[in-house]
């Protein structure tokens, strides 16, 4: 019997839907060669939607993605949202409310260096060399959803957390770790903030149940040196959601391009896979965005869902192209090849053409 799966694509803003088109054409290409069947539900989410139906994310959209097997998502965000602070409605918003509506608290970010662009890293090339990192970021708590006030004279957002909202990401970390190197590093601010406290608590009192990992604690502030000035020294990295987000977006400069790096967010129901870039407007239209995040965040997506030969081998295709200089110009200047040309080859490869 024909194995199912049904995919909701949220192309979204900016270079959103080129990417998505390339990564839908890989799929098809591995239903096609691991014989089983894609359906895709699109649908509108950010900037896109708020132009036509005045909501970032409706409840349409909300119930496609979790009626889905899975959730593929280009890029959320456009200029005319950013500049002015008095806007209540905004397209990050339709992501943030999807992620608590799916229940998605675990965000996973890996951060890997390829061999033949170690020389284009703006870091020293031994500094980098070798460095494999997953950072996992708790996605639907903290600063970003806390009670937000706002007067005339001032505004705060409170951050908080609960012992459960920790201990079950933290339980992913521990687990990737045991099966990685065995070392894990919590990122916090306990040296100011109480939350911080409470994960390195909770934190902690895990350890006695994941007896082979190696467990090491660093500031937030630091972290971010250390990125830089060590990134080899890292394994998994286990954080909050704010320093997360900052932290992830940093570590992804380590391999030379944004266009290089999937993600995945998992939780209690369906997973939501994306790239860590943004809409990048400028090169909207353009045919020149990198789809290798989106790509790779493909490749998650069929791990996830079962079919682990497939996503094997779109990172095969992945390894190949950006091997032989089959890439777009932000990561190889002196002879690029378009986006669109970017997804053929990497089809070519999957069906052995």
């Amino acid at each position: 019997m024909m194995r199912t799966y049904t995919i909701t694509t949220l192309p979204g803003d900016g270079i959103g839907p080129e990417v998505i088109n390339q990564a839908v054409k890989v799929l098809d290409a591995c239903a096609s060669k691991f014989n089983f069947e894609l359906t895709y539900n699109e649908q509108l989410i950010g900037a896109v939607s708020i132009d036509e139906t005045g909501s970032p994310l409706t409840d349409d959209t909300l119930k496609a993605c979790a009626d889905a097997n899975a959730v593929l998502l280009g890029a959320i965000g456009d200029p005319k949202y950013d500049n002015d602070p008095t806007l209540k409605v905004r397209p990050e918003q339709g992501l943030l409310k999807l992620r608590k509506e799916l229940a998605l608290f675990a965000n996973i970010r890996p951060v890997q260096i390829y061999s033949s662009l170690v020389e284009k890293s703006p870091l020293k090339s031994h500094l980098i060399k070798d460095t494999d990192i997953v950072i996992y970021r708790e996605l639907t708590g903290g600063i970003y959803f806390g009670e937000k006030k706002s007067t005339v004279n001032s505004a705060s957002d409170l951050c908080e957390y609960t012992i459960d909202e920790i201990s079950r990401i933290a339980h992913l970390a521990f687990k990737a770790a045991e099966n990685r190197t065995g070392k894990l590093c919590l990122v916090d601010k306990a040296n100011v903030l109480e939350t911080s406290r409470l994960w390195r608590k909770v934190v902690q009192d895990m350890c006695s149940d994941y007896p082979n990992v190696e467990v090491s604690y660093m500031y937030v502030d630091n972290a971010a040196m250390q990125l830089v000035l060590n990134p080899n020294q890292f394994d998994v990295i286990l954080t909050e959601n704010m320093f997360g987000d900052i932290l992830s977006d940093l570590a992804s400069v380590l391999s030379s391009s944004l266009g290089l790096l999937p993600s995945s967010s998992v939780g209690k129901s369906t997973g939501l896979f994306e790239p860590c870039h943004g809409s990048y407007p400028q090169a909207k239209g353009l045919d020149k965005a990198n789809p290798v995040a989106t790509i790779l965040s493909a490749s998650l997506l069929l791990d996830y869902i079962g079919e682990s030969r497939a996503a094997k081998e779109i990172v095969n295709a992945v390894n190949w192209t950006i091997k032989n200089g089959f890439s777009t110009e932000d990561v190889n200047q002196v002879n690029p090849i378009f986006c669109s040309l970017v997804g053929d080859k990497i089809v070519d490869y999957i069906l052995k053409k």
